[in-house]
């Protein structure tokens, strides 16, 4: 069985008008997933992250001033490219509490596997620092998470975002039984994500250069990640899931199509199913192509419900 997390509040965080990150992708998304071949999905309402459950990736002096930042009323930048408004923080706290309840619910075997459909999207957002619209590290807290609260001790990120989850590589870095796993358009915003960084061994890094299309993705996954995550051997993965380096996406300039999202996500479960019990979390990030995010994301979910 696969869930489904989500709560009304992802859809009031508001950065502002002509920005990317807005509330029609998770319509778009909500939308797509709306249609009768989804019926089946079990859906769930994503709680609140605790304080100490974030805590584990943030220092409590950045959630205080996250905190001290959120606004009553209007917006707050808490840096170029990232705002806040009334209902932020408590989107923030919920796409995180979805991750880590989704780990819950399939370390307890109620689901197979979960897709949080939630923002604010998390893998830029460092433990000190926000970046790149996002707030809290929703997927990092989750595997740290993981291990706090189920007892588990190697637990791997897949993230297949256009752009480098530099703030999950940050927060695993020099742990080397947390595996950081990533494709992605290189140069590209945010600068990080070279071959070379590799932390404790346990940064992965694939950078494809901007016109890459499919079979370059699906190379540098069946050539290099995948292999890397098989010597790994995770109890749990947890997939970062952007779907922006769609041919139609207007932020960057990979081609892959929805097919490839389709791939990406049975090569990932059948990984899962050798390793963790099928064990497998996933949790929306970029995607900004209405049409592109919808089809992908139903492609994505369409797959876990198959497996």
């Amino acid at each position: 069985m696969t869930l489904i997390f989500e709560h009304p509040i992802c859809l009031e965080h508001d950065m502002g008008a002509g920005h990317p990150e807005r509330p029609d992708r998770l319509q778009a998304i909500q939308m797509a997933l709306a249609e009768p071949e989804f019926a089946a999905l079990a859906r769930r309402e994503a709680p609140f992250a605790d304080w100490a459950q974030i805590a584990l990736v943030h220092p409590q002096g950045y959630i205080d001033q996250v905190v001290a930042a959120a606004p009553a009323q209007g917006r707050v930048q808490l840096d170029p490219d990232t705002a806040m408004n009334p209902a932020s923080l408590d989107a923030a706290r919920r796409a995180a509490g979805a991750v880590c309840a989704a780990i819950d619910a399939v370390m307890a075997g109620e689901a197979t596997n979960a897709f949080c459909a939630v923002r604010p999207p998390g893998h830029h957002a460092e433990p000190e620092r926000s970046m790149g619209f996002c707030i809290f590290n929703s997927v990092a807290i989750g595997a740290q998470h993981a291990r706090a609260a189920h007892g588990l001790k190697r637990v791997a990120v897949v993230d297949f975002d256009v752009h480098h989850g530099n703030g999950t590589q940050a927060a695993f870095w020099n742990d080397g039984d947390l595996f950081f796993g990533s494709t992605h358009q290189m140069p590209l915003y945010p600068g990080t994500g070279a071959a070379a960084e590799t932390g404790a061994g346990n940064i992965h890094n694939f950078p494809l250069p901007p016109g890459a299309a499919g079979v370059a993705f699906r190379d540098a996954l069946t050539d290099g990640l995948l292999p890397a995550l098989d010597d790994f051997g995770p109890e749990l993965l947890l997939v970062s899931a952007g779907f922006d380096a769609h041919v139609d996406d207007p932020l960057a300039q990979l081609r892959l199509e929805t097919e490839d999202y389709a791939w990406v996500s049975r090569e990932l479960l059948d990984l899962a199913a050798r390793h963790c019990q099928s064990r497998l979390v996933s949790s929306l990030e970029g995607g900004y192509d209405l049409g592109a995010l919808a089809m992908a994301t139903a492609a994505h979910v369409r797959t876990l419900m198959a497996a």
